[in-house]
């Protein structure tokens, strides 16, 4: 039986790239530059790239790109959208539970829960970070975005997720959120790029940051630096809040 978010993704990357939090991508690749010096020589792995967004982008400013992602439709579009901006990125059809990489890059990103938190165990989260973090050289860096477990603490999630669905997009109902747990339950309304409607039961994880920082330093990263991730303009400036949807955590070996 297929997950939710293997059906999600399937036959859904013309109206993934319409999602509202897959616009903020130029100033995030800004931001990842800046984090690695502008060093034209890094490796770069992109774990559950989607349809390639900050791939490509960071491919056109010259950088040497592995994008992998568990969805052949979003990976589909992904290899189109590199043939049309005539761009080289290196993409493979991989599950981040089981990465083959070992030492091989400067510098991983999981952005906008890219395949980290979705996953209905939390050992099977865990196995994500391990691999993204044995992915990297030593020196190396992972920046990854995930779901600030504070803020459902404060703040109503369907609030925040009518706010920001357009028409035509995802739409989030009859959402609990398990104290317990620090899982979110919900039902999510889709119709993919055929036209066929879907209702999916989904369950992802929020972490908290003193969680987030144990687990990375289990794994010998020796800094863990959280913050607000503000869509399109992520900043070391940005102290994390209970009001950030999600935190942005960058950890350097």
């Amino acid at each position: 039986m297929k997950q939710w978010y293997e059906e999600l993704f399937e036959n859904y990357a013309m109206k993934y790239d319409n999602e509202v939090y897959v616009h903020g991508t130029i100033g995030e690749c800004d931001f990842f530059e800046k984090e690695i010096g502008y060093n034209k020589s890094a490796r770069i792995l992109d774990i559950g790239c989607g349809t390639g967004r900050h791939s490509i982008e960071l491919a056109k400013r010259g950088y040497n790109v592995v994008g992998i992602d568990q969805s052949e439709s979003l990976l589909k579009r992904a290899k189109e959208k590199t043939s049309e901006q005539k761009v080289q990125v290196d993409f493979q059809k991989q599950d981040a539970r089981d990465l083959p990489f070992l030492h091989e890059f400067n510098l991983v990103i999981m952005i906008c829960e890219g395949a980290f938190s979705l996953m209905e165990t939390d050992e099977m989260n865990f196995q994500i970070l391990k691999n993204a973090a044995n992915a990297l050289l030593p020196k190396g860096k992972l920046i990854l975005t995930t779901l600030n477990g504070l803020f459902p603490l404060f703040h109503s999630v369907k609030d925040f997720f009518d706010s920001k669905t357009k028409e035509g997009n995802a739409k989030c109902d009859v959402l609990s959120f398990d104290l317990m747990t620090f899982r979110e339950h919900n039902t999510v309304y889709i119709e993919d790029d055929l036209g066929n409607k879907k209702e999916l039961q989904c369950n992802v994880r929020y972490y908290v940051p003193s969680e987030i920082t144990w687990l990375l330093k289990t794994m010998n990263f020796k800094t863990v630096d959280i913050y607000g991730a503000k869509l399109g303009a992520f900043s070391r400036n940005d102290k994390l809040s209970t009001g950030d949807f999600e935190m942005l955590v960058i950890a350097e070996r």
